[in-house]
């Protein structure tokens, strides 16, 4: 693969760290100029001097994705400072761990708003400036949860709307030289996964083929992949990255209980 985002300007949500960090980090050493957007300002400020002081190109911008008009006002600012924009990573989420009937309206409304409104927000605003810049890359981050069953409702609703939306996008924006994919990663080492139960972790760890956690380096490449130029004939699609656990978990836990019960 080349380094296919060189010269780009690639804006990548929720960047400050974790999965978005390690985003930020891969695109920017791929030649990229990185714009870090987020809530927690002193944690990308930060994550961009370390690319800086590693030789990359990053800029780090105040972005609560759920606000409408502030995505209007980033990408009015990025389109000021840059001139252009070629991809853009709708990253930012958080978790919502509820199941349907424990699910209050006012978390249900929260998680939405940052899964799924967050997204359609972003590729909106984001859209004509990628067409003005010739075209562009977006990749949306889903989640298994997003493809299967899954037990906490709102997050599983909210990473399946990103599923269908990326899709739509895919459809709307291909006249204008735009592709839209999503990354559905399973379970990923971040500070987040560090908050869940040990034996959901042990569990879900048990149930995956390759047997342990991703990375976020794994899911970023990835993302790269997606934002360069070696994927120009894909948009619609959708990369799983997840170990094998939903394609083959499933079939891997019958087999570890048949070995068992042997």
């Amino acid at each position: 693969m080349t380094n296919a985002t060189d010269n780009k300007v690639v804006l990548v949500t929720g960047g400050a760290r974790g999965m978005g960090a390690a985003q930020a980090r891969r695109l920017a050493a791929d030649g990229a100029h990185v714009c870090v957007a987020d809530i927690l300002m002193d944690a990308a400020e930060q994550l961009v001097e370390a690319i800086t002081a590693d030789g990359g190109s990053a800029s780090y911008h105040e972005l609560d994705v759920s606000n409408s008009g502030a995505w209007t006002a980033l990408i009015s600012e990025i389109e000021r400072k840059f001139g252009r924009l070629d991809g853009l990573v709708n990253n930012a989420g958080i978790p919502m761990r509820a199941t349907l009937m424990d699910l209050s309206d006012d978390d249900w409304r929260r998680v939405m708003s940052v899964n799924l409104d967050g997204v359609f927000y972003g590729v909106r605003a984001a859209a004509p400036v990628m067409r003005e810049s010739g075209g562009g890359s977006i990749v949306n981050i889903s989640s298994i949860a997003g493809q299967i069953g899954y037990h906490a409702t709102g997050y599983a609703v909210s990473k399946w709307g990103v599923t269908g939306l990326t899709k739509s996008a895919a459809i709307a924006l291909a006249p204008w030289k735009i592709r839209v994919n999503s990354v559905h990663p399973g379970l990923v080492g971040t500070v987040l996964m560090e908050q869940a139960e040990p034996a959901f972790i042990e569990a879900t760890v048990r149930a995956t083929p390759l047997g342990r956690p991703g990375e976020s380096e794994e899911v970023a490449a990835s993302v790269a992949f997606l934002l360069s130029d070696d994927a120009k004939y894909l948009t619609g699609s959708e990369i799983t990255v997840d170990g094998g656990l939903a394609s083959c978990g499933a079939y891997w836990q019958i087999l570890e209980r048949r070995a068992e019960l042997a």
